[in-house]
């Protein structure tokens, strides 16, 4: 689980953008633990390979966010792969606690 803390160390905002903490914190916690991570690890990764990661971390995430949202109910998924078993970057995932997607990393 990656924390807010680690998200903002990660981007290391210059001070031009330190009055953007609140929203990003707001943004943040409003996601689920698994679109933390994966917002957390897709990041990780352009910076490791020198790609480019907006500046300004609020749009950071929140570009980040709209390209790995992709999301599948459980029947368009058992439509789509006629099985319930992960597939093709699919993680099965119960964020409400008695509605099963299926969400793209």
């Amino acid at each position: 689980m990656k924390t807010f803390n680690d998200i903002w160390q990660l981007l290391s905002p210059k001070v031009e953008y330190a009055n953007r903490k609140k929203a990003c914190y707001e943004l943040w916690i409003s996601l689920t633990e698994n679109q933390q991570d994966t917002i957390f690890d897709a990041i990780s990764e352009k910076l490791a390979k020198g790609k480019f990661v907006d500046y300004n971390p609020l749009f950071a995430i929140k570009n980040h966010y709209r390209q790995r949202s992709q999301t599948l109910s459980f029947n368009d998924y058992y439509t789509r792969y006629g099985t319930t078993e992960e597939r093709d970057g699919w993680k099965m995932t119960n964020p409400t606690g008695n509605c099963v997607i299926y969400v793209k990393s």
